[in-house]
């Protein structure tokens, strides 16, 4: 597989080539087509891969980089859906020892998903507008059904 370009500006992904046409796949999509061979270029150094992930939203690549199973990643949809959280209230909400909750959350940080705040004067978290659009695509909504509150868009 190579990525192409169309001389619109589109980047697809090189499928099969014949002699006068090429199959290529739109990445955000996944939605095959012919165009004629005169039409695209091969875009040298940028990795196909790479490619086919730039059609998974940016929000949801982030949070797939930070998630490493699926307590972690209920640890974000507690953090979205009833943040912002006190750092107490959520070591008893979640089951994870201290440790490994303050490595997820630094983790989570650490991708921008989740900032520090304070909860009753307490220290806390509260997810960030990315982490609320990532677990709304994730959950088959858009991106406005992240989350119960709104948050920036950061």
């Amino acid at each position: 597989m190579q990525t192409v370009r169309d001389g619109d500006g589109e980047t697809y992904l090189l499928v099969k080539r014949s002699a006068e046409s090429s199959r290529v796949r739109d990445p955000a999509t996944g939605e095959e087509r012919y165009i004629d061979n005169d039409q695209i270029s091969v875009v040298d150094g940028e990795s196909p891969l790479a490619t086919a992930a730039s059609g998974v939203p940016e929000p949801v690549r982030r949070t797939l980089g930070a998630v490493r199973d699926d307590r972690s990643l209920g640890l974000l949809a507690v953090v979205v859906d009833e943040g912002p959280i006190a750092a107490i209230d959520l070591l008893d909400a979640a089951d994870m020892c201290e440790s490994d909750l303050h490595g997820t959350i630094t983790e989570f940080r650490a991708a921008g998903l989740v900032d520090e705040a304070e909860v009753a004067g307490r220290r806390g978290y509260e997810a960030t507008g990315v982490a609320a659009e990532a677990l709304g695509l994730l959950r088959g909504g858009s991106a406005d059904e992240g989350a119960v509150g709104e948050r920036d868009g950061d």
